[in-house]
C-alpha cells in the first residue's frame, strides 16, 4: 500500500504545525470527540494513542455577565441521567427547561428523517424559547456541527442530542487530546510503514485515469500504476483530480450539492492565568468555546515569554465562522480579547505575549437539510476505485467519528468486492437504562 499525502505531515485539517509568526506548534483546529464515538476511539486504539485523551464529565456554561452554570452526568438511568444538573442549570429558566425536556422526549423513540426541513424548523415546531435555542441548542449544535441550526438538517440536528445527551453516560462523556494533533495522528505513518506500507509526504496526487486491470494515477507528475485508488480527499479536492469522461459526470453532479463551512482559532499566550477553568462554552457572543491549553496539553508551559507555571495559552474557537472569513487578524483578536474580558474580568489586565489567528475556511462540509441523498458510497463507475471521505454516506455528520468511519466503511466495501467478507465499523455504543426500550 502506498499513500500520498500532499503535505509535509499527516492529519489533513485535523493537524498541526509550527506557526512561524509565533514559533508555537499550534493546532488548525481545537477537536474534541465523544464517549459515543466508537470507531474514532477504535482509530486510537489502532495507532496507540487512545491514552492522549483526557475525559470530562462536565461541560461548563457560562454568560457575560459572570453566570455559570454545569450539565453533566449524575447517578440516574438514561435517559435521565444528566437531569439534577439540568433542572440545576442556572442559566435557563423553568420555562425553557420544559420547552427542551418535551423536544428531547420527542426524539427519544426514533430520530426524525431528513426530508429537507432544518432542525430549527423542527425545534420551534416544539415550542422551544428564545432563551432555550440561544442557551443550549444552539451552542451545542454549532460546536458539533459546525452549523447555524438553519442550515442543519433535522436528522443530524437530533442525532447528535439523542446519541451524546440520551443514549448513556458514557455517550456524552467529552474527550479533549492532550497533544497537538499532529502527535495524536501522525503516528499514523509509522503504523502503516510497520506493516509493509510506504507513506509519501509533499506528493500531491494531480488526477487519475482508470484502466481495465488497474488504475493509472499522476503523483507530482509522474504517472504510477495501482491496483486500487482510494481518493481521501475532501470533497472539493475530488472535483479537481476526476477524468474528463462521462463516467465522472454523475459524481460531479453530487458534488455540486455541497457547501463548506468555516473554523476560526484564535490562539492567546498570555502573562498570567485569567481562569481555572480547563474548557467552557461562552455563550451569546461570538467566541463560542474557550480551551485553556496550558493546563490540557501534556508537558507544555504557557510560553517561552512567560516565568514558568505563570501565564497560560488559550484557544478560542468560533465554529460556522462565517462573518470572520474576511476580517483581518488585528480585527479579529480585538474582538476576541474583548469577549474573553466579559467572560474572565482577569484577562483585561493580561498581557497578550503571542496571539495567532487560524482559518479553516473549508473545516467541514455543511450538514444541510436535504444533503443526504447526494453523499455518494465508496463504491464508483470505475471498479478499481473507491471513495472515502467524512463527506461520503457514513450515516455520521461531518467529524473526526464520521471521516474513520468513511475509511472504514470504504476498506470494508473494498474487502468485499475482492471476495473478504471482512468487517471493520465498530457497533455504536448499546443504549442504558430506559433508553433500551427505544432501539
Amino acid at each position: 500500500m502506498s499513500l500520498f499525502e500532499r503535505r509535509p505531515y499527516l492529519g489533513g485539517r485535523a493537524s498541526s504545525y509550527e506557526h512561524p509568526g509565533t514559533g508555537e506548534v499550534v493546532d488548525n483546529c481545537q477537536h474534541i470527540l465523544l464517549g459515543c464515538c466508537t470507531n474514532l476511539l477504535d482509530f486510537y486504539d489502532r495507532l496507540g494513542v487512545a491514552q492522549k485523551i483526557r475525559w470530562y464529565d462536565r461541560l461548563t456554561f457560562m454568560l457575560p455577565d459572570g453566570r455559570v452554570g454545569e450539565i453533566g452526568a449524575g447517578g440516574l438511568p438514561a435517559p435521565f441521567h444528566a437531569s439534577s444538573s439540568f433542572l440545576k442549570f442556572d442559566l435557563l429558566e423553568l420555562g425553557d427547561k420544559v420547552a427542551i425536556a418535551r423536544a428531547m422526549l420527542a426524539m427519544m423513540s426514533s430520530l426524525p428523517e431528513d426530508r429537507g426541513k432544518s432542525f430549527l424548523e423542527w425545534l420551534k415546531s416544539k415550542g422551544q424559547t428564545r432563551h432555550a435555542l440561544d442557551r443550549f441548542w444552539s451552542p451545542v449544535l454549532v460546536s458539533a456541527l459546525n452549523e447555524e441550526l438553519e442550515n442543519v438538517s433535522v436528522h443530524y440536528g437530533a442525532m447528535v442530542f439523542r446519541d451524546a445527551f440520551l443514549k448513556s453516560a458514557e455517550a456524552g462523556r467529552m474527550g479533549v487530546p492532550t497533544v497537538p494533533l499532529s502527535d495524536l495522528y501522525g503516528v499514523a505513518a509509522t503504523y502503516i510503514t510497520e506493516r509493509g506500507g510506504e507513506v509519501h509526504l509533499r506528493a500531491s496526487v494531480d488526477s487519475f485515469t482508470p484502466l481495465p486491470e488497474g488504475v493509472s494515477v499522476s503523483v507530482n507528475g509522474e504517472e504510477l500504476v495501482f491496483d486500487y485508488l482510494v481518493p481521501a480527499v475532501p470533497y472539493q479536492g475530488l472535483e479537481k483530480i476526476l477524468p474528463e469522461t462521462q463516467e465522472s459526470e454523475p459524481i460531479r453532479a453530487q458534488l455540486t450539492e455541497f457547501r463548506s463551512s468555516p473554523i476560526t482559532g484564535i490562539h492567546l499566550w498570555l502573562d498570567r492565568e485569567v481562569t481555572p477553568l480547563d474548557h467552557a462554552v461562552l455563550l451569546e457572543r461570538n467566541i463560542q468555546w474557550m480551551f485553556q491549553k496550558s493546563k490540557i496539553l501534556e508537558g507544555r508551559i504557557a510560553s517561552s515569554h512567560a516565568p514558568l507555571g505563570a501565564g497560560s495559552y488559550l484557544e478560542l474557537v468560533v465554529s460556522s465562522s462565517k462573518s470572520m472569513v474576511n476580517m483581518g487578524r488585528n480585527e479579529i483578536l480585538d474582538l476576541a480579547l474583548r469577549e474573553l474580558g466579559e467572560f474572565f474580568p482577569k484577562a483585561k489586565d493580561a498581557r497578550v505575549l503571542k496571539a495567532t489567528v487560524v482559518k479553516e475556511i473549508h473545516a467541514t462540509f455543511s450538514p444541510a437539510p436535504g444533503l443526504e441523498k447526494y453523499r455518494p458510497s465508496p463504491l464508483t463507475a470505475w471498479p478499481r476505485v473507491f471513495l472515502s471521505g467524512d463527506w461520503t454516506a457514513t450515516g455520521w455528520p461531518a467529524t473526526m467519528e464520521g471521516a474513520v468511519r468513511g475509511g472504514y466503511i470504504t476498506a470494508q466495501t473494498l474487502a468485499n468486492v475482492r471476495g473478504d467478507e471482512q468487517s471493520f465499523l465498530i457497533p455504536d455504543l448499546p443504549p442504558r437504562g430506559l433508553m433500551r426500550l427505544f432501539r
